[in-house]
Order: structure tokens, then sequence, then C-alpha cells
């Protein structure tokens, strides 16, 4: 944990320093349609990942669907932004799981009322540390901070502008 608190260290007081270079564009994912709901995405890193949607849908569900990788982003960042507040303070945390889980509602998805929204109507992020000897108050405001600062959260809960661009090749 010592060498996280120290890159955060270096970070905070560069970008203290240098704001802007603070602000930048995020790499980019490209999603490419291998075969009916089969939808690959690569970023320009080598990352990739394959979504599918469940049979119900038209899909086979050999993959993950685009909801859960949301739903796993969240927890992941989460996990990571805990690991990290924790190295700044120097709480030790023992062993960690975050669980994400939400509620949605298939009318939204499928046009069938343009009142329901076709994401989720709510999410739970369930933290549960063990192991640790820290005060639960701490490892609440841990939790709580960490949720606070991970950008997937953020994009999820805060009206993110999305612009549409579309082109013929």
């Amino acid at each position: 944990m010592d060498n996280i608190a120290q890159a955060l260290a270096g970070a905070r007081e560069y970008l203290t320093a240098h704001p802007d270079e603070a602000r930048y564009t995020d790499g980019v994912a490209v999603a490419t349609i291998d075969q009916a709901l089969l939808v690959r995405v690569r970023g320009s890193s080598g990352e990739e990942l394959t979504t599918d949607m469940p049979a119900s849908v038209g899909g086979t569900g050999s993959a993950p669907s685009p909801g859960w990788f949301l739903r796993a982003a969240e927890a992941a960042c989460v996990a990571s932004l805990l690991v990290m507040r924790a190295a700044q303070l120097g709480v030790e945390m023992g062993s960690v799981e975050i669980s994400v889980d939400s509620v949605s509602d298939d009318r939204g998805i499928l046009g069938l009322d343009e009142s329901v929204p076709a994401g989720p109507e709510s999410t739970r992020v369930a933290v549960r540390f063990s192991g640790s000897s820290e005060a639960h108050q701490r490892l609440q405001d841990l939790a709580q901070w960490a949720l606070a600062h991970c950008p997937v959260t953020d994009a999820v809960r805060r009206a993110v502008p999305i612009d549409l661009e579309v082109t013929l090749a």
C-alpha cells in the first residue's frame, strides 16, 4: 500500500502544480457487431471485451450483457477507490468485497412505455469488510468517500452530456 500512497501523493502534488494537465480525453472504446447481438469492444491499448444479450431478447447469452459490465465497472471502480483512499489514510481494511446490483424494467429497453427508463431505476452498492480492526464508522466513511469519488458511479449518478455523431463510410 505504500507504493499506492506514494504514487497518489506524487500525482496530487503534480496536478496541484499543473492543473492544466488534469483534464484529458479518455481512451476510446470501439464496438463492432460480430453476429446478431454478440458485440466485441476494443480499446486503443489492446483492451477487449465481448457482450451478448439474453436469449429472451434474441441473444445467445454467451457473454455478459452490457448492463452487467456497467455493474462490474461500478464494483471495480469503488474497490479501486477504496484501496487508494485507504492507502492515503493508512487504513487497514482487511479483505473487502463490493457487490453491485440494480433494479431494471425491461419495458424501457424494449420501448413499450416511454415513461419507463431504459436503464436501471436504482442501484445498490454493498461493501463488506472482514478482518479489519478499524472502527465501523471509519470503514463506513471510507466506503462513502470511495463511492463519491468513483468516476464510474459519478457518471451514472450525474447527468453527463452525450453527443451523438453519425457518419457514413
